[in-house]
């Protein structure tokens, strides 16, 4: 252990101030009030206003701090509009959680239907939102000495899983993402690193998923049983706390054993 390892703390997010992009909807929601359960202060930053703001206001009521800001990960304005309130209310930033994706209103189908209109959304969202949402934490997090940005890549990309072909290559995209940042910002003490989440039952997943096609998910896990978002909070948790301090670049995956890397 290095020189000061406080095993007390190590584990901690106390205090720590967190950005969520996507943060008051599906798992986004989960890590939020996990979150701020654990002593965070959460910014949710969501497109879906209406339900962000209502999960900000359960948060504050139950004692926890959090606020919640517009964001359309996909407009560098309103990135900026949304980090810069956060550090204005919490006077920094630590952690950034780029969970926002566009994956359930996507209908499944053949790749060679995908219009390119859709192809260019999916991107923008995946991948264009997260390079935007780092870019504008990241001068935060080096004068705070540091930080942790947290990737949600996706378990479809160790399967190549078919049917949805511009969200799986978007979320293999992101963990090339994970590895050239972590390497652009190690000096500055900055941690970058990704979780690929296997099929999930969010609530936004299970909208949007029929039960013949959720029918023998389990089959192949050491566990079986229907992974849900509280499975993926310890990672997170994990790699945004100081015990991961000398972690980064890399890919955790969490499915219950269905995939090994």
């Amino acid at each position: 252990m290095p020189d000061g390892f406080n095993l007390d703390t190590a584990y901690s997010v106390d205090s720590k101030v967190v950005i969520v992009t996507g943060g008051g909807t599906g798992i986004g929601k989960v890590y939020s009030k996990r979150l701020a359960e654990a002593g965070a202060k959460v910014v949710l930053a969501d497109i879906a206003n209406e339900a962000s703001q209502q999960v900000a206001t359960d948060i504050r009521n139950e004692g926890g701090e959090a606020l919640s800001v517009p964001t359309d990960v996909t407009d560098e304005d309103a990135v900026q509009a949304a980090v810069d309130e956060a550090v204005v209310t919490y006077g920094g930033i630590d952690g950034l959680i780029n969970n926002a994706s566009l994956m359930s209103v996507l209908p499944r189908g053949d790749w060679f239907d995908i219009k390119a209109e859709r192809w260019d959304s999916v991107m923008a969202v995946n991948l264009k939102g997260i390079f935007l949402c780092c870019r504008a934490v990241y001068p935060h997090m080096k004068k705070r000495g540091g930080g942790a940005i947290v990737n949600i890549s996706s378990g479809r990309v160790w399967e190549g899983n078919p049917n949805r072909l511009d969200y799986t290559t978007s979320k293999a995209g992101v963990i090339g993402l994970t590895r050239a940042l972590a390497r652009e910002v190690g000096d500055d003490k900055i941690r970058v690193n990704a979780v690929t989440p296997g099929f999930t039952l969010s609530e936004t997943q299970l909208a949007s998923s029929s039960s013949n096609y959720m029918a023998g998910r389990d089959d192949g896990k050491c566990f079986k049983r229907a992974q849900v978002p509280d499975d993926l909070v310890g990672t997170v948790m994990f790699l945004l706390s100081d015990a991961a301090s000398y972690m980064t670049g890399q890919t955790i995956n969490v499915d219950g054993g269905l995939y090994m890397h």
